[in-house]
């Protein structure tokens, strides 16, 4: 296994469908990630003004590389109806080196 300091995975929620896929659209063509996972009809439970939520979301799982988070941050809440969207940037440890070449040549 290889080091993967200069890669991320990024969690982002959509509240359906067709906002995912529109998240994933934009970011792919962008060549801000090389692969979007949607992972569809999670539960979400969450404290939201003062008092307990719970939704039916869809979870966007990003790869992408360091030097490209700002700019998928920018393109997500751009393009995100929530008013306080989830972004959580996630470091990688290591990874497979001819999937994180890869990765890092869609990115490029």
């Amino acid at each position: 296994m290889r080091s993967a300091k200069q890669f991320a995975v990024v969690l982002v929620t959509a509240p359906d469908m067709k906002t995912a896929r529109k998240l994933a659209a934009a970011a792919l063509k962008a060549r801000l990630v090389a692969c979007a996972n949607i992972v569809p009809r999670i539960e979400s439970h969450y404290w939201w003004k003062g008092k307990i939520e719970n939704s039916s979301e869809i979870l966007l799982l990003f790869k992408t590389t360091t030097p490209r988070l700002d700019a998928l941050e920018k393109t997500i809440l751009t393009n995100h109806p929530y008013d306080t969207a989830e972004f959580l940037a996630l470091p990688l440890l290591g990874g497979n080196e001819r999937y994180l070449t890869w990765l890092r040549k869609a990115v490029a």
